[in-house]
C-alpha cells in the first residue's frame, strides 16, 4: 500500500507519494506546458478547478518513465473530486495513440488515513540484509565482551 499526501496552496497543489518519494508540484496559475522538448519522468502537470473537481493535465513525459509501456506522447488527464470529509474519487484518462488503439479511463477511491508515511527504500530483494544482520550481531558481540 502506498499513501499520498495532498497539499494545496493558492498557486499550486503538491501530490507527495510514499512510494519512490515522488512529489508532483502542479501549478494552478494557468501557465501553459513548456515545449515538447522539455520532458520529465512524471510529465509536466498543469491544474485547474472545474467546480469542486481538481483537473490535472499532464504531458511531456520522458521516454524513460515507462507508464504501462506508453510513449513520451502520453497525455494524462486526472480528476480529484472530494466526496466527503474522508474520501476522494480519483479518475484518470490515458491517451497515447502510439501505445493504445483508444484512450482508456479508470476510477479509484481514495480514503483519508491518519497513518504515517514512511521512507520507501529498495532492499535489493533483501540480498544486503544478510550483511546488515551480520554487522548488527558483530556489534552486539563487541558490546557484550566489554
Amino acid at each position: 500500500m502506498s499513501y499520498y499526501e495532498i497539499v494545496q496552496s493558492r498557486d499550486a497543489v503538491v501530490l507527495r507519494m510514499e512510494t519512490i518519494h515522488d512529489a508532483r508540484v502542479i501549478p494552478l496559475d494557468g501557465r501553459p506546458h513548456p515545449g515538447s522538448k522539455i520532458q520529465h519522468w512524471l510529465g509536466d502537470s498543469r491544474g485547474h478547478w472545474e467546480g469542486d473537481t481538481l483537473v490535472v493535465d499532464t504531458t511531456n513525459f520522458s521516454s524513460h518513465g515507462g507508464f504501462r509501456g506508453a510513449s513520451p506522447n502520453l497525455h494524462l488527464i486526472e480528476k480529484f473530486t472530494r466526496l466527503d470529509r474522508n474520501a476522494l474519487r480519483y479518475e484518470f484518462t490515458v491517451d497515447d495513440p502510439a501505445t493504445w488503439t483508444k484512450s482508456w479511463s479508470a476510477s479509484i477511491p481514495m480514503v483519508r488515513t491518519e497513518e504515517l508515511m514512511f521512507e520507501y527504500a529498495c532492499h535489493e530483494a533483501n540480498y544486503a540484509l544478510e550483511g546488515v544482520l551480520k554487522g548488527a550481531r558483530y556489534q552486539e558481540k563487541v558490546k557484550a565482551s566489554k
